[in-house]
């Protein structure tokens, strides 16, 4: 019979969460950062890219697309904490100068007639790189400090998650020929030369600890996460 006057688990029997994840406040905050940066970046692009595509599907499809970027942008922004030496405006910028230089070879098709070098720009290689970036947050940051945090990535990802099986689509639909597949595989191998120097969309150890990585590592502590409810 248990002793009723034990302290009780402040969880429930059946619940195995742990109270530490990988990110202390400052990690947390500086990847957030590079997440509202670089879906200011996509907004941008995309919603300039809608005037200039000839074809009224990609049309659409990336006017739905560029709004989901930019209520991304503003999930992080909002994640910020609200602390002096954490200001939103220090902290919303890239993480390294190849990441800018990936941004700016993404942009760069301006023709009508480059609309598949636009598509795999985003969908072949920016989107599974931040799926793959946001899908290990959540996986390692605290499922109990920072459930704000796990709420927006969890908005998010199925954004992205359906906006890239959207864009795949267009793209399969646009790619018909062997001049064609050409275009799309040399400009994927381009871009991906970019982001990889980069070391992704938060810099190198995006997808965990790296030995370039400013970042902790497992056994870093965490004490509390960013903009953690009250």
């Amino acid at each position: 019979m248990a002793d009723p006057s034990a302290p009780r688990s402040p969880f429930a029997p059946w619940d195995r969460r742990e109270l530490p994840g990988l990110f202390t406040v400052e990690e947390s905050a500086r990847r957030v950062g590079h997440y509202a940066w670089i879906e200011m970046r996509l907004f941008e692009a995309l919603g300039g890219w809608v005037a200039t595509v000839p074809e009224l599907d990609v049309k659409t499809t990336l006017g739905r697309h560029c709004y989901h970027h930019a209520w991304h942008a503003e999930l992080w922004h909002k994640r910020l904490p609200e602390l002096r030496e954490m200001r939103p405006d220090r902290l919303i910028r890239a993480p390294n100068a190849h990441l800018e230089a990936f941004v700016a070879a993404l942009t760069e098709p301006e023709a009508p007639d480059l609309t598949i070098e636009k598509l795999v720009g985003v969908f072949r290689v920016l989107l599974p790189r931040k799926i793959a970036a946001y899908s290990y947050h959540l996986a390692a940051t605290s499922r109990i400090t920072d459930a704000p945090t796990i709420r927006s990535l969890g908005f998010i990802l199925d954004d992205e998650q359906t906006d890239w099986q959207e864009g795949e689509m267009l793209l399969q639909a646009l790619i018909e020929t062997d001049e064609e597949v050409a275009r799309a595989a040399r400009r994927q191998s381009e871009l991906e030369v970019l982001i990889t120097r980069a070391g992704g969309i938060a810099g190198p150890g995006s997808l965990g600890p790296s030995s370039t990585s400013s970042g902790p590592t497992s056994s870093g502590p965490t004490s509390q996460t960013v903009g953690a409810a009250s």
